[in-house]
């Protein structure tokens, strides 16, 4: 598999250093103004970071895998459910120093495509003022359908998924705060990194804090405020969300029982699944698995 030509053009690769492996990027949909592409990454900490452009203004939702992001708008962790931002003509680059490979689900929209939809930043400014939003209940509902877009559910319309992600990103983006703080240690980063990817590997596994915080070698105390410090979220509501992230695309591709996906996926009874799906989505696992 190969990067097509226009996938080329959106990532467009401003210079290649020694030992890099780009990204192979698979389209899914496109349309007037707009595309979206599977992109999956295979480097890893032995692979030397090169710098990027995006040609585009793009949003990027992680499905799996860690690495640092590095923009104009500074430099974060990137981990399962956030999503990346770019801004057109913004020069990044990505680390990967604490594992090997990520997946992403990337949305890219040309200039007139953001007037069409109303969603035009002022001239004055980009569009994006922070690199990344972490996991939120906000936006959980569109992340769950881009999820079973990349997994082939027919019944979901990518170009509506696009404009409703990217709206509730801007949304939130412009509450969030642009300062950035002190640049994170790499053990900090090396910590976090391993739990992340422990809870994306395992997610119905019996998680708990002393567990996690003994998997990062940090004390419970110190773990929580470099999770949440690195990721933007507890670890709680990381692993909560990964495992309605994952119960969300089964309910959506399968017809086992949901009583049987709630115990695989690690919720305790089935009460519980459906405060938490209900919490997450809007409405209950049985009502989930019926729409479009």
């Amino acid at each position: 598999m190969v990067v097509t030509a226009r996938e080329r053009g959106i990532l467009a690769k401003i210079a290649v250093g020694p030992g890099h492996r780009a990204p192979v990027a698979s389209p899914l949909a496109a349309g007037p103004g707009w595309s979206i592409s599977d992109v999956v990454c295979s480097a890893g900490p032995l692979d030397a970071p090169f710098e990027e452009q995006h040609a585009v203004t793009s949003i990027a939702l992680v499905v799996s895998g860690t690495f640092q992001y590095c923009s104009s708008t500074g430099s974060d962790l990137m981990t399962p459910g956030s999503l990346l931002l770019g801004n057109a003509g913004a020069c990044f680059r990505c680390r990967h120093e604490h594992g090997t490979g990520d997946r992403c689900v990337a949305f890219f929209f040309e200039p007139g495509r953001w007037e069409q939809l109303g969603l035009a930043a002022p001239a004055a400014r980009p569009l994006f003022q922070v690199p990344r939003l972490p996991p939120s209940r906000f936006f959980a509902p569109e992340v769950a359908k881009v999820i079973g877009l990349q997994a082939g559910d027919p019944r979901l319309d990518a170009e509506e998924i696009g404009v409703q992600l990217a709206a509730k990103a801007i949304q939130l983006a412009r509450d969030v705060s642009p300062e950035r703080a002190a640049p994170a240690l790499p053990s900090a980063l090396a910590r976090v990194s391993r739990v992340v990817r422990l809870i994306d590997h395992e997610p119905g596994a019996p998680h708990r804090l002393l567990t996690l915080a003994a998997a990062a070698k940090l004390s419970p105390y110190h773990f929580l405020r470099t999770f949440e410090a690195l990721t933007g979220t507890t670890p709680h509501q990381y692993l909560m969300r990964t495992r309605l992230r994952r119960a969300a695309l089964r309910l959506r591709t399968e017809t086992s029982k949901i009583l049987d996906i709630a115990l695989d996926c690690g919720f305790g009874d089935l009460s519980n699944f459906n405060r938490a799906v209900r919490a997450e989505f809007g409405v209950a696992p049985r009502i989930y698995r019926s729409l479009g």
